[in-house]
């Protein structure tokens, strides 16, 4: 072994989503930090749907911009579309989704990883964990050189004993094209991680010049588009269109007839697939009353006629997969540039980590991304973000960063996996949050953009717009509450006539009028302009505030008392054994083995009943010396 002349503060292995998002916060937090990647040329690579956002997802993006990160900045530098989804339905459910230039995206992340002060950036495969009395050490690389680093964050994806599957062939491979790691999966192993196994895929590119577009359903983005970072002014590229095309009788006949030659149905798939993505096998086998299925059919760049068939995700034999699409209307004359295929990897169940992602077997080793378990760019980048974060703040001796539930979708999604843990990829919704008003994209910097600010990881100019958008919002609020409308106003006539909205009787307030449901800010806007017009996520944010005023209210209370039982910590050598018959022999075996941090965290644990958590909160203040609150 050649021990390499400089310590980190950080190392961080793996450079996709989540890997580039802790390695650009650690840096930025001023840590010197290693990012260690098997492939300079594809950091920041997205291996399956070149686009970021949607529902929940698109929250993820904008808490991880207010936090500081990257991935909000590379989409709008790179877009090729914009679309806001769910606009007519309430503010909780309105995402950002963007078309992204795949090669553009990886280009310009990687330049933002190399142009980063504080950050090196070394190709190798890691081959071992240096682990000396149960903490990490470092890192050792195939070739025999050694990483020394106070803290390692491993962002491994699918290449944990990854191997690829096109119906009855597969290979050893964590992607098409780039080598599985084995050594380092039984490495983890070896240190007594628990180790499982999942499953992914994705669907076939076709090449442009073969497709009838003519054939398909055209899907614009949004004009003008809305941008998903907080930095980004305007969106100032043209955008390129996607199409929606559809799944057909023959189309289930010819994967019905073949199921035995699909890698998932023929029983060579161990792993367990993401429920929420299924392939098209899972489709027409799982939902036989369904007479089509849409697919989407989207660009992978400017500067490429490859284009992704969202929506036929396949294990299938490759000259299989030709005759299937063939199927569909405007891809009857389709050639396949690369087939689709399926992915099997080892992961670690989460309930294996502390809820700021170090695992609980080595000290100062944090996991992030697809090894917890997670499929998705969102939820990797945002775990990333929080690795990374948390990796300098442990090497610092500072108190760890968990956000809570009802302050972020981030907060959600790691509290899921450390604390429920996941059999199957978990991906974000927004039905995951207890107070999905509270947690609107719209308000996302009011929510972190202070807290990213502490950490050193926004910069002034982002910083002094949000301050500039928060006053706006408050003296629009204002104004809205105070500034009347009188019964005779003609504009507030000829708008409430286009909306079907009843008379004003009297006079009303233009907050009594944003109150109504057939009318917006935009409607409002128009009876009377504010002085200074709005950006669009400050009109969402207005329009929620005074729309929903009640229910955040009401949420806001639910929020208060259940903080009481999150700020109830647990002291970390609890001993649970001990609490004989208080507890049932299920609550015991599980809290012991997550290890809660509070009294809220224990309740949410599965098997741990209302009656456990009750007598755990008196064990607790037995134990403290406290009376019960």
């Amino acid at each position: 072994m050649t021990l390499f002349d400089q310590e980190y503060e950080v190392i961080v292995v793996g450079a996709g989503h989540a890997g580039t998002e802790a390695a650009l916060a650690a840096a930025r937090m001023g840590a010197p930090t290693l990012l260690l990647t098997m492939n300079l040329d594809t950091i920041g690579q997205m291996s399956c749907n070149p686009a970021i956002g949607g529902i929940g997802k698109g929250h993820l993006v904008k808490e991880i911009d207010a936090l500081g990160g990257q991935m909000g900045v590379n989409t709008d530098l790179t877009g090729l579309q914009f679309r806001r989804l769910n606009t007519r339905r309430g503010p909780a459910v309105r995402a950002s989704r963007a078309q992204a230039d795949k090669k553009a995206y990886q280009f310009e992340m990687k330049y933002a990883c190399e142009q980063q002060p504080n950050l090196d950036i070394r190709q190798g495969m890691m081959e071992e964990l240096l682990v000396e009395d149960g903490q990490v050490r470092g890192v050792g690389i195939k070739g025999g050189l050694v990483f020394r680093g106070r803290a390692v964050v491993l962002t491994t994806g699918t290449f944990l004993r990854g191997k690829i599957y096109v119906g009855d062939f597969s290979y050893s491979a964590g992607r098409a094209g780039e080598g599985a790691s084995v050594q380092a999966a039984e490495g983890l192993a070896a240190l007594g991680f628990e180790i499982g196994r999942l499953k992914t895929g994705t669907p076939p590119r076709l090449n442009g010049r073969t497709l009838d577009f003519a054939a398909m359903e055209i899907q614009p983005g949004d004009e003008p588009p809305r941008p998903f970072s907080y930095q980004t002014e305007a969106i100032t590229q043209t955008q390129m269109p996607c199409w929606i095309t559809y799944t057909n009788n023959r189309t289930h006949q010819l994967i019905e007839e073949n199921l035995s030659r699909s890698a998932m149905y023929g029983g060579h798939i161990e792993g367990i697939g993401p429920r929420y993505c299924p392939s098209i096998e899972d489709k027409v086998v799982k939902f036989r009353d369904k007479e089509r299925h849409q697919i989407f059919v989207e660009p992978e760049g400017r500067r490429t006629l490859e284009y992704y068939i969202n929506g036929l995700s396949m294990s299938l034999p490759e000259e299989l997969q030709h005759h299937i699409v063939r199927t569909l209307p405007g891809l009857e004359r389709a050639q396949l540039m690369r087939p689709a295929y399926a992915v099997e990897y080892d992961y670690a169940p989460p309930t294996q980590l502390y809820p700021n992602l170090e695992t609980k077997r080595v000290q100062r080793l944090f996991f992030a991304g697809q090894i917890n378990g997670t499929t998705g760019y969102e939820e990797a980048g945002a775990q990333g973000l929080m690795a990374g974060i948390n990796a300098v703040l442990r090497g610092r001796g500072e108190e760890p960063l968990v956000l809570d539930r009802s302050q972020a979708y981030i907060g959600v999604l790691v509290d899921d996996l450390v604390t429920k843990g996941t059999q199957e990829p978990y991906r974000i919704f927004t039905s995951r949050a207890e107070h999905r008003l509270i947690l609107r994209e719209d308000n996302a910097d009011d929510r972190l953009m202070d807290l990213g600010r502490s950490l050193g990881l926004v910069k002034d100019a982002v910083y002094q717009r949000y301050l500039r958008k928060r006053e706006e919002v408050r003296e629009e609020l204002q104004r809205l509450a105070v500034q009347r409308v009188r019964a005779d106003d003609e504009r507030a006539r000829q708008v409430r006539a286009r909306c079907g909205s009843a008379p004003i009787r009297e006079s009303a307030s233009l907050a009594d009028l944003l109150r109504r449901p057939e009318l917006g800010y935009e409607e409002v806007a128009q009876i009377a302009p504010s002085p200074v017009p709005l950006l669009p996520d400050a009109a969402e944010q207005v329009e929620a505030q005074i729309k929903y005023e009640g229910y955040i209210d009401r949420q806001q209370t639910q929020v208060d008392k259940l903080q009481r039982l999150e700020g109830l910590r647990i002291p970390e050598d609890f001993d649970y054994a001990a609490c004989g018959k208080n507890l049932s022999t299920e609550a015991r075996q599980k809290l012991a083995q997550i290890r809660p941090r509070t009294l809220g965290q224990a309740g949410r644990i599965s098997g741990v009943s209302p009656a456990d958590v009750s007598a755990l909160m008196v064990l607790v203040h037995a134990r403290q010396g406290t009376p019960r609150a």
